[in-house]
Parts: C-alpha cells; structure tokens; sequence
C-alpha cells in the first residue's frame, strides 16, 4: 500500500502560507516603487532613506535600551527561579511558584498589558520607558527560567557535591562549576528574552508613555499613516536580527545538552 501524499501536501501548504509572505516583503524592500503591486527596478533606496529617518532611530534606540535591562534582569531572575523550581520541587510552595512563572507564558497579551496598566495607574506610576521594561521583564522572566529549568533537568549535581567535597566553597563552585555548565542555557533563554522584547507590541503599547515609543510602536504608526517602502526595509531588517538570535539560541541549547 502506497503511502498517503495528503501530510506531504498540507505541510508544503502550510510552509506557503507562513513564508509566501515573509518573501514578498523582503522583495518589495529591494523595489523601487512606492507601491508594492508593480515592481520597477532592483534598489536600495529605501534602505537609504531608512538611514535619515530620526523618529526611528530613537524607537529602535529606545527598544534596545529595553530589551537590554529586561534581558539582563530575566536572565538573573530566571536562572535563580529556574534553580529554586528544580532544587526544591515537590513542594508546595515551588508547586505554587511553578504556576506563577508559567502563567504568563499562556496568559494572553492583550490581558497582561491591561493589567500592567491599571497596576501603574493604582500605584500613580509615570508611564514610559521604565513601566515597559518592568512589563517586559515579568513575561521574558518566564521564557528565561523555563529554559534553564530544561537545561537542569539533564545537570548532574554530582559535579558540585564533588567540588565542594574538594574544598571549593559554594562561591567558588557556583562561579567555577555551576555556572560555566548552565551558561548555554541561560545565554539561549536571554537571547530568547531579547527577541520577545524587541518584537514586543502588545504589551507596550498599552504600558508606553510619551517619548518611550518603541519600534513596534513605530511601525504600527507608520502604517496608519502609510509608508510601506519603509516599513518593508525596517521589517527586513527586523527579520535578519531576530533569525540570528534564535539561530543561535537554538545552537547554544543544542550544544548544551551535547555537553550534558
């Protein structure tokens, strides 16, 4: 019996639909014209014209300053919560912990961003750069310690009962052990924390004040007030940056379970 074409047929669909479109904006950012339904010639020019445009510079400078903190806090808060989950499991209170770190994982957008807003507006807090980078570091908390909770599921704790066995005090060990082995866990969960916050719309936009627009923000603005050329360049651009790093959060978290 033949086997059945249709699974081959449907995936093939499926990767159409998701990548069909991705390919025609990459193509229209190389397009002269200003209008994507007829192609003129092959250019850079939006490219260019992309190099003198301020008000975007400042969004993506504002969004790195973000996605930075909130990557660097993540990766602090979600190695030692990831460490807390695995170390002490079983218990209650580690139970309770777990649905509090998963939560915002299957929590939708749009809710988180709502609540973060009314939390800001209770407490009277001034609404800018600062409010989105405490709202992207309570989502990007998450992805960062389950990531480097899978990494400890394959961590032999032999390794640091042997050390301090050695003489090696727990500072010592944590810096020349522990840590070394969990780095490709937690580089892959900050790289990963890196790319949400960047491309994070949502959750900004309901949490941003005036002067911290990000660049999705930017973005959305633009297309209300029509600039496709541009749009098609900054998204190819966002495109090639986000490839890479989960190109090589992925590399970091296969080589560290090789190395498990």
């Amino acid at each position: 019996m033949r086997p059945s074409r249709v699974p081959m047929v449907v995936t093939w669909l499926v990767i159409a639909f998701f990548y069909i479109p991705i390919v025609i904006l990459v193509a229209n950012s190389f397009n002269s014209s200003r209008f994507g339904g007829s192609w003129e010639s092959t250019s850079l020019k939006w490219y260019i014209r992309l190099m003198g445009e301020s008000d975007i510079w400042n969004a993506l400078t504002n969004t790195l300053i973000i996605a930075t903190i909130a990557t660097l806090a993540s990766m602090i808060l979600g190695t030692t919560a990831a460490f807390a989950l695995h170390r002490f499991a079983g218990s209650r209170l580690q139970r309770l912990h777990y649905s509090v770190i998963y939560t915002p994982l299957v929590l939708p957008e749009i809710l988180m961003g709502l609540s973060m807003l009314l939390f800001f507006v209770e407490l009277k807090v001034q609404l800018g750069l600062v409010t989105i980078t405490i709202a992207h570091i309570t989502f990007c908390v998450s992805y960062v310690a389950m990531t480097v909770l899978a990494r400890l599921q394959d961590f032999d704790f032999t390794i640091v009962e042997a050390s301090q066995d050695l003489g090696a005090g727990w500072w010592t060990t944590f810096w020349r052990v522990l840590l070394p082995m969990l780095a490709p866990g937690i580089l892959a969960g900050g790289l990963l924390a890196f790319t949400l916050s960047i491309d994070d719309f949502v959750i900004s936009f309901f949490v941003a004040g005036p002067g911290s627009t990000t660049l999705p923000i930017k973005i959305y603005s633009m297309i209300k007030y029509g600039a496709p050329p541009l749009i098609n360049a900054l998204s190819t651009i966002l495109l090639v940056v986000t490839f890479l790093a989960v190109t090589i959060s992925h590399y970091l978290t296969h080589r560290g379970r090789q190395t498990a």
